[in-house]
């Protein structure tokens, strides 16, 4: 996610500094013109805006700890990763500590949709912070969802993903339903298109579970995995019970477990298809 979202700030007009935890990574961006260095308080120095684009709260935590001394005060820092309530909570104390202001603004959207600049962004913080960012969130994004404050941003990328996570594992559900059936899944493609309960996300997946090929992820399963279980930790702080993405979030262990991490997330339903991950032959 994060290169694309480089990329079009980079082809917006703003002057891009980058890091990356593996340097070989971000070197493609200096053909955008962007300048790529060695730390992130390197790539941070001076600069008007932080973004952070990780896979996890205790990392987007060590490099942003690193980054902020470097950043002139009252500076924003711009939180996009999906790292939970609890992530964003110590997001905020360290930028309160840096004299940083924090906008929390996780995205919607997964590889397409950022390289084409069209995730939809979930922002909230401070509202001349926020006001601040609007070139930002035009350059990665196709709309702008204000919110709260700090943390309801992130509160709201749970809701979205509790609703696409069950989505795609019941779409996995009616295609093996339909194959059991002798019904031709994309009879069933077909019967909801363009209606109300049409979803073109379904489409999309559907073509991955169709051909049983789940290797050119547009969003890993282990990354789906990790963002359940951030629902999960606080649906149970909340004493909520949630027993559909309970076995959604096992469909998500039973498909990491075969092999399909690195793999797109419509792999939940690899194991009821009785697919193999990519590069596992079917012969035992």
């Amino acid at each position: 996610m994060g290169m694309p979202i480089a990329r079009n700030l980079a082809n917006a007009g703003f002057t891009l500094r980058v890091w990356n935890r593996s340097p070989g990574h971000a070197q493609p961006l200096a053909e955008a013109g962007a300048e790529i260095c060695k730390s992130p308080a390197e790539a941070a120095r001076g600069a008007d805006f932080l973004i952070t684009m990780l896979n996890e709260a205790a990392t987007v935590l060590d490099c942003a700890a690193e980054a902020a001394p470097a950043l002139k005060p009252g500076s924003i820092w711009i939180q996009m990763s999906t790292i939970g309530v609890e992530g964003i909570e110590l997001c905020q104390e360290l930028a309160e500590r840096s004299n940083v202001q924090l906008v929390d603004a996780p995205v919607l959207g997964t590889k397409a949709p950022a390289e084409q600049g069209k995730l939809v962004v979930l922002a909230s913080g401070p509202g001349k912070a926020l006001n601040a960012c609007d070139k930002v969130f035009d350059a990665v994004g196709s709309k702008t969802v204000t919110l709260g404050g700090v943390g309801d941003g992130t509160r709201c990328k749970l809701v979205a993903n509790n609703w696409l996570l069950g989505l795609t594992a019941v779409l996995g559900e009616s295609i093996v339903l339909a194959e059991s059936l002798g019904v031709d899944p994309r009879a069933f493609l077909e019967a909801i298109a363009d209606g109300p309960v049409d979803s073109p996300y379904a489409h999309i997946k559907a073509e991955n579970m169709l051909e049983r090929d789940f290797s050119e992820p547009s969003f890993k399963l282990d990354l789906a995995r990790k963002d359940a279980f951030l629902v999960l930790t606080e649906a149970e702080d909340a004493e909520l019970e949630v027993p559909i993405l309970r076995a959604v979030a096992d469909h998500l262990d039973q498909a990491s477990s075969q092999g399909y991490g690195d793999q797109d997330m419509s792999a939940m339903a690899a194991p009821q298809l009785g697919a193999e991950p990519a590069g596992v032959s079917a012969t035992k």
